[in-house]
């Protein structure tokens, strides 16, 4: 199969053997007779020309000898140094003639990148099982960016989400905490009030005669659970106040409603939530 370097190789090749056959014809030929010129042309011509082909046949071989290769640049040199000897004799352009004097040289070089392209050549089955890994490598790495992009995607997608979310809850939160804090602070407005305070004492002292209560707020978290009735025998008021004190007071500091409460029904007294309360004022006033 022809190689791209071979063609230019040949040519400039062609070339440089018929510009220094003419030359050495012409230049040698005024002073000795034109075959002995011509000999001495076909002579530097020859020897290139025959370590040329020396050396393309190791290198079809795949062999080869620094020795040829000395042989065929002496003789390139050669004919190089006659170019340019006959260009600085020459009556008239001169620089003509030095522009053609590295012909020789030039085909050599062409003739080295052309082994150079033999060497390293391959056949289409190796170039075609080159460009199937190439293009698998690329698919590959097409295939890993399509995946990183979405999975950035979608994360991002998800972060957005969640955010969001988070915004929402962090609102609702914020304006179940803002009406409960204005609620409170209307009961506080009310329980603080002297005109609020009378009314509830009106309306409390039916439950506590002779009392006059102090409104208290409501909890704002927990709360006991409430016995719905009476299972046992109701206790009077009396007997009430002894056990709610004695509960009390079991403790100092004295307990407080709520763990009074709880102690009174852990023991297994029973009582309403109301008249529990009532006995709890009239026992800590």
């Amino acid at each position: 199969m022809a190689r791209p370097t071979v063609l230019p190789a040949v040519a400039v090749t062609a070339v440089s053997l018929v510009l220094t056959l003419a030359v050495v014809v012409m230049w040698l030929g005024s002073a000795m007779p034109w075959p002995v010129a011509l000999v001495v042309g076909l002579g530097i011509d020859g020897g290139w020309l025959a370590t040329l082909a020396y050396e393309r046949r190791l290198a079809a071989q795949g062999d080869h000898s620094a020795a040829v290769t000395g042989v065929g640049w002496s003789f390139g040199l050669l004919a190089t140094g006659v170019l340019i000897a006959h260009a600085l004799t020459a009556e008239a352009d001169t620089g003509a003639w030095l522009a053609m004097a590295w012909l020789p040289l030039a085909a050599k070089a062409l003739w080295l990148v052309h082994g150079l392209w033999e060497r390293t050549a391959l056949t289409p089955g190796a170039l075609g099982a080159i460009r199937g890994i190439q293009q698998e490598a690329r698919d590959e790495a097409a295939v890993a960016r399509a995946r990183l992009r979405a999975e950035a995607t979608t994360e991002e997608t998800r972060l957005t989400a969640v955010t969001q979310a988070g915004a929402r809850v962090a609102r609702v939160q914020a304006d179940t905490a803002k009406r409960l804090s204005t609620a409170w602070a209307t009961l506080e407005a009310a329980r603080s009030g002297e005109d609020t305070g009378r009314a509830l004492t009106s309306v409390t002292s039916r439950v506590t005669p002779d009392v006059t209560p102090r409104w208290d707020l409501p909890v704002w978290g927990p709360t006991e659970p409430l016995t719905a009735l009476e299972s046992g025998p109701a206790l009077t008021d009396v007997e009430l106040d002894a056990v709610v004190e004695e509960i009390r007071t079991s403790r100092v500091p004295a307990l407080s409603y709520r763990e009074m409460a709880t102690r009174f029904r852990a023991a297994g007294h029973s009582a309403s939530e109301v008249r529990l309360r009532a006995a709890w004022k009239r026992v800590a006033a």
